[in-house]
């Protein structure tokens, strides 16, 4: 800064407020210095990689709801050609086709009780 910035005063001389501030940030920086890990003793971290197979399980369980979904919606679709009752098989199977999807999603997700990840009926068959 100038003289003139400062009212005219020497620039060796600082005010006691700028002064405060300045040993403020001293003893603040080597708090922070002291907490800090020095460089060498520094843990590498390696940034984390994408799992494949979470994406693998993502686009498995989203085609068993979208599945259940389609196949309910055909299958109403056709008892409405068939029958002639259209629009009530429809929604009918519609809906069962959504309840199945989410049970089948339940299933695959290794949510529901007595049911495993792997696809397997969840039997305990070894007994």
């Amino acid at each position: 800064m100038s003289d003139k910035a400062r009212g005219g005063k020497e620039p060796d001389r600082r005010d006691p407020e700028e002064a405060a501030l300045s040993a403020r940030l001293r003893s603040l920086g080597d708090r922070l210095g002291s907490q800090r890990p020095n460089d060498s003793t520094a843990i590498t971290r390696e940034r984390p990689r994408p799992d494949a197979s979470g994406l693998a399980r993502g686009f498995r369980l989203s085609s068993e709801l979208v599945a259940g979904v389609l196949v309910g919606a055909a299958i109403g679709w056709a008892i409405d050609r068939w029958l002639g009752i259209s629009p009530w098989g429809l929604i009918v199977f519609l809906l069962l086709g959504f309840a199945a999807g989410v049970l089948n999603v339940i299933r695959a997700a290794g949510i529901a009780p007595g049911s495993s990840p792997s696809g397997g009926s969840g039997d305990a068959k070894d007994a």
